[in-house]
């Protein structure tokens, strides 16, 4: 810089930043030397802070209004500077402003997959992306933590490290969330809020606010998604027989509706196919019939014998099987002249005259010879 250009710097009392550019975030004001005249007129916008360094210390910090530069309102660079009773020469100290707004529609996203365990599939890796807002809070910390000497920062010099804050975090947010990969669509709000929670302590350090913090989308790698797609289709399909069989009736009918293509050999596959529908549909139809135990033909059911009503204390009782009435006879309640009745008799008959009943009674030895 020449001497007529270090005699302007000196003259020049006004010291304000116009922010011309959508992504700038400190822009250090630019004098000969530092030097900065006794009584200079600093303004700072609103959404603007400046910060005022000596020889690579914090200084003052201005918010938004007009201010002269003295003692009076210098009271750390004072100290810093050792003016006790005041000071006339320029002295030298950086100024930088730094931009206070929001910063929004940030992107984020995996770079690479992030494994995770889920309760329903077993390990899974899922991909994750969405937006974020962030703002300077604190500008003396942001300046020492992360600016340093650069004369002009750029968002995009922060936005990389809180993208790759947020990667980071991310695993652990989704990890001890719990939460199903198919329930997460509908738990979006809940991971960004445990996310936001981990992210807030790493930018508190930097001296960075995180606004708003959205998951937009998680998804899982194309080969499981097509998996999944072909269970959901199942899910829809449901019953895969009556499916079928509603394939197969879509099939002949659009043969019906195509006569000449495939001729006799369509015509013959259109038969074929309508018999094994008709097939299907009245096996549909009919009632299964259980299954033999073994090989072959099932066998008949066992041949049941007569039962018969006996007249017991003057009523009639029955109708009662061989086993039934034997127990009656070993009870005494039925003997040989109890009157038994049974279908295909024509009168009610003694008991004892029956055969099929009278083998039912103990036997009677014959008399001893002889007498």
């Amino acid at each position: 810089m020449g001497l007529f250009d270090k005699i302007k710097g000196e003259f020049i009392d006004v010291i304000e930043w116009t922010d011309s550019s959508p992504n700038t975030l400190v822009y250090r004001f630019p004098r000969h030397n530092n030097e900065i005249k006794n009584g200079a007129e600093l303004t700072v916008r609103e959404g603007q802070t400046a910060v005022l360094i000596d020889e690579g210390q914090l200084a003052d910090v201005f918010g938004p209004g007009m201010y002269t530069l003295e003692t009076a309102n210098l009271p750390i660079l004072s100290t810093l500077k050792g003016w006790k009773h005041g000071f006339e020469s320029p002295f030298k100290a950086e100024v930088y402003f730094v931009n206070m707004r929001q910063l929004t529609d940030q992107k984020w996203g995996t770079k690479n997959p992030v494994t995770m365990r889920d309760p329903e599939f077993g390990p899974v890796r899922v991909r994750a992306f969405g937006t974020y807002a962030i703002r300077i809070s604190d500008p003396g910390k942001f300046l020492t933590e992360i600016v340093g000497t650069d004369g002009h920062f750029t968002t995009e010099e922060v936005t990389d490290q809180v993208r790759n804050v947020l990667v980071a975090r991310f695993s652990d947010a989704m990890a001890s969330s719990g939460i199903p990969v198919l329930d997460m669509a509908a738990n979006y709000d809940e991971l960004a809020t445990k996310l936001a929670e981990r992210v807030s302590t790493d930018m508190d350090g930097y001296g960075i606010e995180l606004r708003t913090l959205l998951v937009e989308n998680i998804s899982l790698p194309p080969a499981v998604e097509e998996t999944l797609d072909k269970r959901t289709s199942m899910g829809v399909i449901g019953d895969l027989d009556k499916y079928t069989r509603f394939q197969t009736a879509e099939a002949i009918g659009d043969m019906a509706n195509n006569p000449g293509g495939g001729g006799a050999a369509g015509a013959g596959m259109g038969a074929g196919m309508g018999f094994a529908m008709g097939n299907q549909m009245a096996q549909s139809m009919t009632p299964s019939a259980p299954a033999p135990q073994s090989g072959g033909a099932a066998p008949p059911p066992i041949p049941q014998g007569p039962k018969y009503f006996a007249a017991i204390d003057g009523q009639q009782a029955g109708p009662f099987d061989a086993a039934a009435i034997k127990a009656h006879i070993e009870g005494g309640s039925v003997t040989r002249e109890t009157l038994v009745w049974s279908e295909g008799m024509a009168e009610w008959t003694a008991a004892g005259a029956v055969d099929a009943v009278a083998k039912l009674f103990p036997a009677t030895p014959p008399p001893l010879p002889g007498q």
